[in-house]
């Protein structure tokens, strides 16, 4: 069975975009999967979390947009791993926002990823990517290559509104590409005591039906502990909240995938 690839996006910062990708990867890699996370955001704030420091490395995602074409050797220089972790790693760069003007003149550039991801899908049962938050060819990479689109979204007005823009760009994909994208909604950041959390909750059920995951993530403040310290939160305290959250939606993920 090949890898199955789910994007992590949203053009908004701060909706949990980045704790998804690495807490949904260790979730699923606690239920027995290879798991292989990236970090496709030049703010490298998933490097950041896991202590992985770009100026340190020799080898990031970015050189993978480089390669040349068959180098199945770029994936042995650029994934990594240390030890308490359990899943492989890609660590994202700043000169990825180079490759806006690197790649302008490149033919079928938006297929980069997707196509080199073909030699190493049969390694992982799930392969993780943290999206830059802009439209770019970075995002485009990430939603062709794709075989679902998780979008965290804070349920607070201004981030129920922010994702019309990333809505637009798959619809504008849809239209050229073969196959749709697929795409469910996460609500992040929940508090059930504030009345506008539950309020936007309700308006993402009516709005996107089945295409709101059950599973909801409430707030938890050992996300943050757990990022101060170069951790996910299952290496904390596999039984907090959030921690028992990520793994539900692992398992909501299993089941979609597997019907």
């Amino acid at each position: 069975m090949e890898a199955r690839i789910l994007a992590v996006a949203n053009q908004k910062g701060g909706v949990g975009k980045t704790t998804t990708a690495l807490t949904l990867g260790a979730a699923l890699a606690r239920l027995g999967r290879q798991v292989l996370v990236m970090d496709l955001d030049p703010h490298g704030n998933a490097s950041v979390h896991l202590a992985f420091y770009p100026e340190n490395l020799d080898y990031t995602a970015y050189d993978l947009f480089h390669a040349e074409e068959g180098d199945s050797g770029v994936w042995e220089r650029i994934v990594k791993r240390r030890e308490g972790m359990c899943f492989d790693f890609v660590p994202g760069h700043i000169r990825l926002s180079e490759l806006e003007v690197d790649l302008k003149d490149r033919r079928n550039k938006g297929l980069i990823l997707s196509e080199s991801l073909a030699q190493v899908r049969g390694r992982y049962d799930y392969v993780l990517v943290d999206c830059p938050p802009h439209v770019g060819v970075l995002l485009v990479n990430a939603l062709v290559a794709s075989d679902l689109v998780i979008i965290p979204i804070q349920t607070d007005f201004l981030a129920l509104y922010g994702i019309r823009l990333l809505f637009d760009t798959i619809r504008l994909l849809n239209k050229v590409l073969p196959r749709p994208v697929r795409f469910k909604a996460l609500a992040t950041m929940f508090d059930k005591r504030a009345s506008a959390c539950r309020r936007i909750l309700r308006l993402m059920r009516d709005k996107l039906g089945e295409r709101v995951f059950d599973t909801v993530i409430n707030l938890d403040t050992r996300f943050r502990e757990a990022c101060a310290q170069g951790r996910v939160i299952f290496e904390l305290d596999p039984e907090t909240r959030g921690a028992l959250e990520y793994t539900q939606l692992a398992r909501e993920i299993e089941e979609h995938e597997n019907t």
